[in-house]
């Protein structure tokens, strides 16, 4: 539904890139919603869905912050959802990135910046940043229950900002839906789970962040928003509301700052959509090099099944039948003491080498 929307609007920079025929481009705005689902299916079965979670909660001031438990029903920008995204990998030893991501609940106009660990003046700092760069005045700020927001400093800032904090119930994470979804399609599929754990990773993805990825996702990306659910029977039907862009909704609230959207506009109109997914796919690409491979789940995963193949085979030719054979076989790549292949690594201590 959301890319059915966003063909017309890329449609000029579509022409110049592709080189549509008058018939294709016809085609191309005809197309379904539901048989662009079938048409990209295997692509979106190729991701996996993994959670890591590093919250821990903050004791002193949970009494002194209301709890809000009621659904959002806002008819104006400002009450957003905030969450951190750890960037620790299979470790949660040591000091490493986190991803800040705040939405807003009525425009889904989204921010996101990077730290090195996430202290309490690093996280106020970087929400000031970030207040100063939406297009509309923050009102409100919903957390979950962490330290990192649960404490005197940041609700200092907020009282003298005159920003209304609250939070969600303990290990509710549905109370933050919107904020949840958020951090999977605007960090997740995009940085992955990889451990980043230097201030040069760190300043790479603020780079990301501050630029062209939050262009990308406010001006050109549409989505769709819950109007209302409908029971029918036993099942419950969702209806949305028809797909905008987030700078869409600021326009349409009417609330935004003049300032900011004048100049938002105008990039709107003079950037190329494809050329800023080009950077962002190259900024990306550096991110990633920065990644510490040895506390990654992907080395992990390949020592770990590398090890389980060892152990099956072991068990397989050491017992029943095949154990009459086994000391007969000389196993494929086995190194013999007396061939050039003898100094050659193991499984594990090679995959470990590559990654290290």
């Amino acid at each position: 539904m959301r890319l059915k929307a966003l063909l017309p609007a890329w449609m000029p920079w579509i022409r110049k890139r592709f080189k549509l025929s008058p018939a294709l481009e016809k085609q191309l705005l005809a197309i379904s919603p539901r048989q662009m689902d079938r048409r990209l299916a295997a692509k979106k079965n190729q991701k996996r869905r993994r959670i890591y979670g590093r919250t821990k909660p903050g004791y002193l001031l949970k009494h002194h912050i209301p709890v809000k438990t009621d659904s959002w029903d806002v008819k104006s920008p400002g009450f957003t959802e905030v969450d951190l995204v750890s960037h620790s990998g299979n470790s949660g030893a040591g000091e490493f990135g986190y991803s800040l991501n705040i939405t807003d609940i009525q425009t889904t106009w989204t921010e996101t910046r990077a730290l090195l660990g996430k202290g309490q003046t690093a996280v106020q700092q970087a929400l000031d940043e970030i207040e100063g760069m939406l297009p509309f005045r923050l009102l409100g700020l919903d957390s979950d229950n962490g330290s990192e927001f649960i404490n005197w400093h940041l609700q200092a800032w907020c009282e003298r900002k005159q920003i209304q904090l609250t939070r969600g119930r303990p290990y509710k994470k549905d109370d933050n839906a919107h904020i949840e979804q958020k951090n999977w399609t605007h960090v997740r599929k995009l940085l992955g789970w990889e451990r980043y754990d230097t201030q040069n990773a760190v300043d790479a993805m603020n780079d990301l962040y501050r630029r062209e990825l939050r262009l990308w996702l406010n001006l050109y990306l549409p989505s769709v928003k819950l109007v209302k659910k409908v029971r029918v029977g036993s099942k419950v039907r969702r209806v949305y509301d028809g797909p905008k862009t987030p700078l869409e909704r600021v326009v349409a609230s009417k609330q935004g700052d003049a300032a900011q959207l004048s100049i938002l506009k105008e990039l709107q109109r003079s950037l190329d959509p494809f050329q800023l997914a080009k950077v962002i796919d190259r900024k990306l690409e550096r991110i990633y090099r920065l990644a510490n491979r040895r506390l990654s789940p992907k080395a992990q995963e390949k020592i770990e099944t590398s090890q389980a193949k060892q152990v099956r085979s072991g068990r397989r030719k050491g017992c029943g039948k095949d154990a009459r054979f086994a000391s007969l076989e000389i196993p494929s790549g086995f190194p013999l003491s007396h061939s050039h292949n003898s100094n050659k690594h193991s499984p594990v201590t090679y995959q470990m080498a590559r990654h290290g």
